[in-house]
């Protein structure tokens, strides 16, 4: 049998209700203080990302979940001979819109650790940056929806996701130019 990882690296994928994953996280949260369980509940995660999109000639960021379903939950539910601790399971199984502990029936399984640490890299790099909501690819034809060149149509020539811009051909007084614009400040034509 797997040893059972310390207290505060048991971390669990949870299912809930879609739609509520931040009901259930505040609940969670809420319930912790109150119910004194913050010897055994540790973290619970809805891991969201912000993307940016426009919207009537209006940029726009939005959060978006990228595990709809789904809280990660970091708590003690295993003790060191691998019984489940009760008064975790029950804790989490009675809290509202939660369904039940992914991949088990009746006995939830922690993530592994380089599970845990990338997904938690990937979360931390997911919420310091903004993701746009719309993909381009080079040759893409794109309309210029702000800026000088508001209205005119070009063609996408090189792409920067690190920096979220597009180096995209216009016609400027009947010649193609390559003109650098960012991903909110075009649209698909």
């Amino acid at each position: 049998m797997a040893q059972v990882p310390e207290p505060k690296d048991q971390w669990y994928v949870v299912q809930v209700l879609s739609g509520q994953e931040m009901k259930v996280q505040r609940s969670i949260a809420r319930r912790m203080e109150s119910e004194e369980m913050s010897d055994f509940i540790f973290e619970a995660l809805v891991p969201t990302e912000t993307v940016s999109e426009v919207r009537r000639g209006k940029k726009i960021e939005t959060k978006r979940k990228f595990y709809p379903g789904y809280i990660l939950i970091n708590m003690h539910l295993l003790d060191d001979e691998s019984r489940l601790i009760e008064k975790s399971w029950y804790f989490i199984q009675d809290t509202p819109g939660v369904i039940n502990f992914a991949g088990a029936k009746n006995r939830p399984v922690p993530m592994r650790k380089r599970e845990v640490e990338s997904m938690l890299s990937q979360i931390q790099e997911r919420e310091e940056g903004v993701t746009p909501k719309i993909q381009f690819e080079v040759g893409d034809t794109v309309k210029v929806a702000d800026g000088p060149f508001e209205g005119q149509t070009g063609v996408v020539e090189e792409i920067d996701q690190d920096k979220g811009e597009l180096l995209v051909s216009v016609d400027i007084f009947g010649r193609s130019t390559p003109v650098p614009l960012e991903y909110w400040q075009v649209e698909r034509d």
